[in-house]
C-alpha cells in the first residue's frame, strides 16, 4: 500500500476520500444543468423549492451513480495514471465503504426525487444511472458505441429538471437533451486522445478505430451538430435573440476549434478542443439562464 493508507484511517481523511469519491466537480455541474433546465422549463418561473429538491436529488443520485462507478472500476483506476490516486486505488477507501457510500447516496436521491419532485423525474434519474452503471461502464471495454451510449446519461440532468419543473416532456426538453448529448462527444473524444495510452493499457475503447482521421472527423461532425442544435431552444420560443446569437456564435467557434484539432491531431491540439468543451456548454447555460423568453 502506498503513503495515503495511514492516513485513511482517520475519521477525517476517510470523509475526505468518501467526498471526492463522489466527484464533486461533475456533481455540481450536474446539478447547474438539472437547475437551469428547469429554469427554462418554467419560463423563469420555477418555485424555488422545486428547483431546489430537483437540484439536491439529481446531486444525491449522481453522486451515488460516480461512486458505484469507480467501485466497479477499481482494478483498471489502479493502473491507469490518471486514476491511480482516486480513494480505491491508492487505498484511502475500502470497496465494501465505496460500495455502501454509492448504493446509499443513488437510493437517497432517487427517493427524494420521487417523494418531492415526482415520478417522472426520478424515473429520469434511475434511467441514467442505468445507463451509467449497466450499459456505459461494461461497454469500455468492447466498443466505441460506450462513448455514444455514455453521452446519454450525461445529458439526462437536463431532462430530470425540466420534468421536476413541468411534470412531463416535450420538444424544449428534448432540444435541451440534444445540446447537451452533443457537446460531450467532443469533450470525451478530447480527453480520450489526450489518454488513449492509459486507456490501451486497460483495453478500454473510447475512440473510434481508424486512427486519428476517424476521431477527428467525429469531432467536427459533432461539434458541426451543435451549430443548428443550438438554435433550437430560441426555434421553440423558450429563448430569445440574444441567447441565439451568443449560441450561434459560440457554436461556430467550437467548430473552429474542432476543426484546426482534427488537421493534426496531437495530445496537444485534443487538450484545446477538450478545454474549449469545457467553456462551450457552461457558457450556453448562462445564456440561457439570461435569456429566457417569460410569458
Amino acid at each position: 500500500m502506498d503513503d495515503a493508507t495511514p492516513i485513511s484511517r482517520t475519521p477525517g481523511a476517510r470523509l475526505r476520500a468518501a467526498y471526492e469519491l463522489t466527484k464533486p466537480g461533475i456533481t455540481a455541474y450536474v446539478m447547474i444543468t438539472a437547475g437551469v433546465s428547469a429554469y427554462v422549463a418554467s419560463r423563469g418561473s420555477v418555485a424555488f423549492a422545486t428547483a431546489f429538491h430537483a437540484i439536491l436529488g439529481t446531486g444525491l443520485s449522481t453522486a451515488g451513480a460516480l461512486a458505484l462507478n469507480q467501485y466497479v472500476e477499481r482494478e483498471p483506476d489502479a493502473i491507469m495514471a490518471r486514476t491511480r490516486r482516486r480513494p480505491l486505488p491508492s487505498h484511502r477507501l475500502t470497496p465494501a465503504q465505496a460500495l455502501t457510500l454509492g448504493t446509499l447516496l443513488l437510493v437517497a436521491g432517487l427517493g427524494h426525487l420521487a417523494y418531492r419532485s415526482g415520478a417522472w423525474p426520478a424515473g429520469v434519474a434511475a434511467f441514467s444511472a442505468l445507463m451509467y452503471l449497466g450499459v456505459y461502464t461494461p461497454l469500455k471495454r468492447r466498443s466505441y458505441v460506450a462513448t455514444l451510449a455514455g453521452a446519454v446519461p450525461g445529458a439526462l440532468p437536463t431532462l430530470i429538471g425540466w420534468t421536476a419543473a413541468t411534470g412531463s416532456l416535450d420538444a424544449g426538453a428534448l432540444a435541451l437533451f440534444a445540446i447537451a448529448y452533443l457537446w460531450q462527444l467532443p469533450h470525451v473524444l478530447g480527453l480520450a486522445w489526450m489518454l488513449k495510452d492509459d486507456y490501451v493499457r486497460v483495453g478500454f475503447r473510447l475512440i473510434p478505430e481508424g486512427g486519428a482521421h476517424v476521431v477527428g472527423a467525429h469531432m467536427i461532425v459533432a461539434t458541426g451538430l451543435l451549430v443548428p442544435t443550438s438554435a433550437l431552444p430560441t426555434l421553440l420560443g423558450y429563448t430569445g435573440s440574444w441567447y441565439l446569437g451568443g449560441a450561434l456564435a459560440a457554436s461556430l467557434a467550437f467548430v473552429w476549434v474542432a476543426v484546426g484539432s482534427a488537421r493534426h491531431l496531437t495530445a496537444a491540439s485534443a487538450r484545446r478542443l477538450f478545454l474549449a468543451s469545457l467553456l462551450y456548454h457552461p457558457v450556453l447555460l448562462g445564456l440561457m439562464m439570461l435569456d429566457t423568453v417569460r410569458p
